[in-house]
């Protein structure tokens, strides 16, 4: 047997559910409805796989009470299935072991606090005057920078850089190759030549959130650029300087944010989408994938932009037309009139 193992009824006690068939049925892992064993969880939540249901070798399923009025196997019946799917599946999840100390090759400067209940793995380099709170894992290979807080809980997984003035909430998650607090793209042309402007701001990340891998979050350039309670962020993601992310809004891979635009609460922000500088998006929009904002959203709800994807020849004739379209819409009211 493994080493964790739950039964349906415990599993429903536990998370809120009801029980559908056997409640002494255990289980030691998860899997999805066409591959999982007897001694696995599945779920069904997508009405798409429903005719998956009836030939499921799953030992356990979560779905909804109108899936499991028939179901002959067994069952954990929830509002929402991928939501509970998600925190049983959390039971299985294996955890890294993070002992309490700091690693002989850690390098640590004198100033820094690091509470003696925190992680800090091999090569991790702690700059003048950060913090290292209660119960945080900072990984192998780390850098983090002056001026920085890592918030109680939280977890840097390996090779992720902090460079000045970032403050992490509590249980914030940054994965590998991440950097935060990197100056902001902030340039002034003088006499034909750029001139840096100084970012003199920091980065303010709230709790619960978490950042993919390679993601960059750049420093404010006089105040700090904002993330809100429960942000997350995919993998490769730029936010500029000065941005802020309300709490609980989701972006997905490759987005990009220029500097000093504001998005609200509970967005939804599609792969590879854009979104111009200094425009505020209100709360609860959703952008879908590979869309360019360049002006403020004002109005809750879904917003598009680009054209979808034809065969090259259908696409260079409606490239042409494309150019024609201001002189057409010209015409249209002289021809109705």
């Amino acid at each position: 047997m493994s080493a964790t193992s739950h039964t349906a009824a415990g599993l429903a006690e536990r998370f809120g559910l009801g029980v559908h068939g056997r409640p002494d049925v255990r289980i030691e892992g998860v899997g999805t409805l066409a591959s999982a064993g007897p001694g696995q969880l599945a779920f069904l939540a997508n009405p798409k796989y429903r005719g998956q249901l009836a030939a499921t070798r799953a030992g356990l399923v979560v779905m909804r009470a109108a899936d499991a009025d028939g179901f002959e196997g067994n069952a954990l019946v929830a509002r929402d299935p991928y939501s509970a799917f998600a925190r049983i599946a959390a039971l299985f999840a294996p955890r890294p072991e993070r002992p309490a100390g700091i690693h002989p090759s850690a390098a640590i400067d004198p100033s820094a606090e690091v509470s003696p209940d925190a992680h800090v793995g091999p090569f991790v380099s702690v700059g003048a005057r950060s913090r290292i709170e209660a119960g945080a894992a900072v990984g192998p290979g780390c850098v983090i920078g002056e001026d920085c807080v890592v918030g109680a809980g939280s977890e840097l997984v390996a090779r992720v850089t902090l460079v000045t003035r970032v403050r992490l909430g509590e249980r914030v998650r940054i994965h590998p190759g991440a950097v935060l607090g990197a100056d902001g793209f902030g340039l002034a042309m003088d006499e034909g030549r750029w001139l840096n402007v100084p970012q003199l701001g920091g980065v303010q990340v709230g709790s619960d959130c978490e950042i993919g891998a390679n993601t960059c979050i750049d420093r404010g350039a006089i105040e700090d650029t904002v993330l809100g309670d429960d942000v997350r962020l995919d993998n490769q993601i730029q936010i500029g300087h000065n941005v802020h992310v309300g709490a609980h809004t989701a972006m997905a891979g490759c987005v990009a944010v220029a500097g000093s635009a504001r998005i609200g609460r509970y967005c939804l922000i599609g792969g590879g989408a854009g979104i111009v500088g200094h425009i505020e998006v209100c709360d609860r929009v959703v952008v879908t994938a590979m869309s360019l904002v360049t002006a403020s959203i004002r109005e809750p709800g879904e917003y598009s932009s680009g054209t979808p994807l034809m065969d090259n020849r259908s696409w260079r004739k409606n490239a042409a037309r494309f150019k024609q379209l201001d002189a057409l819409a010209r015409r249209v009211p002289r021809a109705e009139s």
